[in-house]
This record gives C-alpha cells, sequence and structure tokens, in this order.
C-alpha cells in the first residue's frame, strides 16, 4: 500500500500543465529521434540535453522530458526498420525481420500500428515492474557496504557490453579511457592536481553533459561530414504505401499471448546490467519463434508475432533498465547511463536513498512513464503518416540543426568558451572511436562511476587498515565479483555469434532449427 500511496503521490507531481506538455514534446521528439536511422535513444537523449538545462527546468520537470524522449524513440525506431528495412537503432534490428516483408505486402500500416501496440504492452508492464522491484531492490541496496558498491561499480563495467559484445578488448579499452578521464581534476582526498596540465578550467573535472553531448550528438555530425554526399541519403526517403493503418481486432489477439511472453523476458533483459534492449529485443524474437514456429515456416517472412515479439521486448528492457539505475545508481544500458549523468547534475545521486531524499523526483518520474505511454500509444497510430514523413527529411538539414543545439545548449549551460572546445574535442574522439568500432557507454559510464568507484575503495581500504582483502571480503562482495567475471568472460565465447546474428537480423530469419 506504501508504494500505491507514493505513486499516487507521483501522479500528482506529475499531473501539472508543464510537466504535461513536456511528457508530450518528449514522446513526440523521441519518436522522430528514434525514426531517424542512426539517432536512437542514446543520442536523442543526449541531443536534447543542453535544451532541458538551457530552459532552467527543475530536477522533476527536465527528467520527465528526457525519459520521455526515451520512451519515445523506442517506439519510434520501428518506423524505419518496417519501411525501409533500415534499423532507426540496434534494439529495432530484430523488427526488421517480419516487419520490412509485411511493408512489401502492403501492410506497413497494419505492421507500424501493431508494432506500437506491443512497444506500448511492454512499456507498459515493464512500468509496473520498476515501482514493484526498484524499491525492493533499494532494501538490498541498504546491505552494501564501500567494498560492495565497488564490486558493483566493476560488474556494471564488466557487463555493460553486454552479452552481445564482440570484442571484449574494446569495451575494456573504453571503461579504461572513461576512468582515466574521471582522473582530471583535483584529488578529493589529497587535494593534488591530477592530469589538468596546468589548466584552471579542469580542476572541477570534466563535465559529464559536456562529454555526453559531445561524444554522442557532436560525433553523429562528424559522421555525416564524412558520408556527405553519398547515395544512403537517397536511399532512406521511403516511397512505399502506408496501407491502413487500424489492425483488426482478430490480429491484436493473435499477437496478445507473444506481447505478454516477451514482455517478461524483456523487462529481465532490461534489469541485468549491461544486457539492455537490444539483447532483450533479440531474446525475446529467438525464444518466441522457436515457441510458435519452430520450423521457420512463417517467421522472417512477414509474421505479425515477428513484430510484436521484439518491439515488446526491447520496450520491457528499456523500463527494465531504469531499475537498476534509480535503485542502485548503476544503469542498466547506455541510455540510462546519459540519464545517470543528468541526476548526478541536478545534485540528485540515485541509489537507496533516491526514494527516500527525493521522492517526489523518482514517483513523478514513474507516474510520467505511465502518462507518456498513453500519450505514445495514442500519437503513433493516428500520427504514423507524419512520422513517416520524418524520414524524408534529408540529413544536411538535421545535422546543422543537432550541431546549432549542441552548441547553444552547453554555452547556456556553463557559459564558458573552454567547454566548447571540450566538446568538440570529445566530438573529435567519439567519432575516432566510431570508425574503430569502440562502444561508446563505457566511456561514459567511467567518466560517471571513476570517482564513486575510486572513493569507495579507498574508503574500504582504509576502513581495513590498509588491507586490500576487504574487497572480497563478503559473500555479496564475492557474489558481485563472480558475477562480474563471467559476465566479462561469456561474451568473449558467444559474443561473436550473437552479434552477429544481432547485425545481419536475415540470417536469423533463415535459421531452421
Amino acid at each position: 500500500m506504501d508504494t500505491l500511496s507514493s505513486l499516487a503521490d507521483g501522479f500528482a507531481v506529475a499531473l501539472t500543465f508543464q510537466n504535461i506538455g513536456l511528457a508530450l514534446i518528449g514522446c513526440f521528439l523521441g519518436t522522430i529521434m528514434g525514426a531517424l536511422p542512426g539517432l536512437g535513444p542514446s543520442n536523442g537523449v543526449a541531443i536534447l540535453i543542453p535544451l532541458a538545462f538551457t530552459l532552467g527546468l527543475g530536477p522533476t520537470p527536465a527528467l520527465i522530458l528526457l525519459t520521455s524522449v526515451y520512451y519515445g524513440a523506442m517506439y519510434g525506431g520501428r518506423i524505419s526498420s518496417i519501411l525501409l528495412n533500415i534499423p532507426g537503432d540496434e534494439p529495432a534490428m530484430m523488427t526488421c525481420l517480419d516487419g520490412y516483408p509485411m511493408a512489401q505486402k502492403g501492410r506497413a500500416g497494419e505492421a507500424l500500428a501493431l508494432s506500437g501496440i506491443a512497444s506500448f504492452v511492454g512499456a507498459f508492464f515493464a512500468t509496473w515492474g520498476l515501482v514493484l522491484l526498484a524499491p525492493q531492490l533499494v532494501k538490498v541496496a541498504l546491505l552494501f557496504g564501500p567494498a560492495e558498491y565497488f564490486a558493483l561499480f566493476t560488474l556494471a563495467f564488466a557487463t555493460l557490453g553486454g552479452i552481445s559484445a564482440s570484442n571484449q578488448a574494446k569495451s575494456a579499452f573504453a571503461a579504461a579511457l572513461g576512468l582515466g578521464l574521471a582522473m582530471v581534476g583535483v584529488d578529493t582526498q589529497t587535494g593534488v592536481p591530477r592530469f589538468t596540465f596546468g589548466e584552471v578550467h579542469l580542476y572541477d573535472g570534466i563535465d559529464f553533459l559536456v562529454a555526453i553531448v559531445g561524444l554522442f550528438a557532436l560525433s553523429e555530425v562528424f559522421v555525416f561530414l564524412e558520408h556527405r554526399g553519398s547515395a544512403a541519403e537517397e536511399a532512406a526517403k521511403p516511397k512505399m504505401d502506408i496501407g491502413k493503418i487500424v489492425p483488426s481486432w482478430g490480429l491484436i489477439r493473435y499477437c496478445t499471448p507473444t506481447m505478454l511472453r516477451t514482455t517478461v523476458l524483456g523487462f529481465i533483459a532490461g534489469v541485468l546490467p549491461g544486457a539492455g534492449a537490444s539483447l532483450g529485443s533479440f531474446i525475446s524474437y529467438s525464444m518466441e519463434k522457436k515457441l510458435v514456429d519452430p520450423k521457420g515456416e512463417t517467421f522472417g517472412k512477414g509474421d505479425p508475432r515477428g513484430v510484436a515479439a521484439p518491439e515488446a521486448g526491447n520496450n520491457a528492457a528499456a523500463g527494465g533498465a531504469l531499475v537498476p539505475m534509480l535503485a542502485l545508481g548503476v544503469p542498466g544500458s547506455g541510455t540510462t547511463a546519459v540519464l545517470l549523468a543528468v541526476l548526478l547534475s541536478l545534485n540528485i545521486t540515485p541509489g537507496p536513498l533516491l526514494f527516500s531524499q527525493n521522492p517526489d523526483v523518482v514517483w513523478g518520474l514513474i507516474a510520467a512513464l505511465f502518462i507518456g505511454n498513453f500519450m505514445l500509444l495514442a500519437m503513433n497510430i493516428p500520427m504514423v503518416g507524419l512520422f513517416v514523413r520524418v524520414l524524408m527529411v534529408p540529413p544536411r538539414i538535421l545535422m546543422p540543426i543537432v550541431a546549432m543545439v549542441s552548441f547553444v545548449g552547453i554555452y547556456g549551460i556553463s557559459g564558458s568558451s573552454f567547454d566548447l572546445l571540450v566538446m568538440v574535442g570529445f566530438g573529435i574522439l567519439g567519432w575516432v572511436l566510431r570508425k574503430l568500432d569502440v562502444p561508446l557507454v563505457p566511456v561514459i559510464l567511467g567518466t560517471l562511476l571513476g570517482n564513486e568507484m575510486e572513493v569507495n575503495m579507498r574508503r574500504a581500504v582504509t576502513i581495513n587498515d590498509g588491507d586490500y582483502s576487504i574487497l572480497v571480503g563478503s559473500p555479496l562482495a564475492i557474489a558481485l565479483w563472480t558475477i562480474a567475471v563471467v559476465g566479462f568472460v561469456l561474451p568473449i565465447f558467444y559474443g561473436k555469434v550473437l552479434k552477429r546474428k544481432m547485425k545481419n537480423p536475415s540470417e536469423e530469419g533463415s535459421l531452421k532449427d
């Protein structure tokens, strides 16, 4: 009852004209960001962070805006997958398998509407999972001491590449780079400047938001500049007839068991640190295919259940990824790592005390997720035609807008031209890392959690009179270290096969059991 009472208080916070308006704007912009190939939820949230801070929004309104963008982008990723066979982001890859064949059969509108309904089902029940599970996880988190938190942060680094990672060496390099960036600034324990090279602007360390906007948003602009004038821009113009956009009740009933099963799978994948929506989408599609079409007779050829499964799975995973982020302060996916940076920038520390110290923020946010889900359902079916036209916006128009929002927003937040130079530097770094196929999320996670990781390690060792055995001195710490090792080693053996299937979903559709 306490949980329901807190949720009711959250609705009292969320149901204001400002917050409802921000949720509506976030859902609309997020769907557009998700629909545009290559952007996705992480980039979408990163691009709009400067806008949220420039508008002078408080903690709750800013988070409502950005989480609405997050959910909207998860919805929107299906549009280009179904119409163009080009996933808007990685979790939408599996939607291409049956969504595009449905579109080729003249059922694009049905596929888009069905995927919107499946997204709603996955996100709605995942949000309830967040309501019920996060407060219970907080009770477990109260058992954590400095050594356990250090092990937990290590687990996050070890598993953030996820089981879909094909090169753990690159993930480890990215995490080490992030930890190195976190060391820039004045050492909080000794007061000695580290890696500042005499630059006083670096004494406070590197601003999370500057790093994120540079790595995600500005690097996207540099990627566009590299490939400008290519044929991809023309190829991204859909010429397909949408057809009817309202699926029959019979089709919805036919796909309902699929939606419910894959919602559970996706939510579990989202709660696991590092798994995220990509793995949730892949597991949902694969398990559903083996359950209802083991011989591969319909899946991969335009089966509506092949659209519903990955969409429910990846949206449930998106909700599930918020659970460890809010309850433990450890992001469950790349986008929640970006949201974690926003919370820290607002002087709000996620973790066990968040629900007691900032209940208006966390419960207002959860209530806004429910509201945003209904908005997205109402928006995504009648406005499908509008979102499809967004795909026709050429990158040469879109990317200058992204660059403008990034520069104006960051300067509006800090008022420092030095931060603009740092952002450009991170943009170039992000472009180089993309060229080398090095994941960006571990870099951000290292920058975010590096200081906390160092503080907890020092605190644990100091309490134990300099004895490092305290780091593995409790059953909980040993369990976390074990999971971290398994989570890092497992992708080395299975990651390449799984990543190949996710990158080339047509292979999965052609598999015969």
